[in-house]
């Protein structure tokens, strides 16, 4: 795996051509910094979406969901997680609610998120895939670069120059 830049670094070389999410989300994963192509989806309190897309070869990208910062219930706990590290993401990003946080904490990938619920999500399938998404202030493409550290979240349609 490449060595994950510092955000800080990255602004400070690169200003105004990354975007910096405004959201303060939280660390939940093992991997404390992580980069990588962007896959979106979409879905509120439904995290079958979620579950499909993490079961599939990531290639070291990064999935971000907008779960419309809701807390009620979880889009991602212990068992989708270990699937995804499995399968080769480097991280999820999700605005709402992950659980079974202890567990996380040892599973190789970045997961960060707004908070955690115990509460099961529905699993209807309900959302979208690759559309864009927005929260903090920035948009997230599809195909968009991604990298996430303990200061933050930066994007930019693509990975920056040294």
């Amino acid at each position: 795996m490449a060595e994950v830049p510092a955000t800080a670094d990255l602004i400070d070389a690169h200003g105004d051509l990354l975007a910096s999410c405004e959201t303060q989300l939280r660390q939940f994963g093992a991997r404390r910094a992580f980069q990588g192509t962007i896959v979106t989806v979409t879905c509120r309190e439904d995290n079958a979406l979620v579950k499909r897309l993490l079961g599939t070869p990531g290639q070291g990208r990064v999935l971000v969901v907008d779960g419309g910062g809701s807390l009620r219930s979880a889009l991602m706990g212990d068992l989708i997680a270990a699937s995804a590290a499995r399968n080769g993401w480097a991280g999820v990003v999700i605005n709402g609610a992950v659980r079974d946080t202890a567990q996380l904490a040892h599973i190789d990938l970045g997961i960060k998120a707004l908070g955690s619920n115990p509460r099961k999500s529905a699993k209807t399938g309900a959302g979208a895939v690759d559309v864009p998404v927005a929260f903090g202030g920035v948009v997230f493409d599809p195909g968009a670069w991604l990298c996430s550290d303990e200061d933050g979240i930066v994007v930019a349609a693509e990975k920056p120059g040294a």
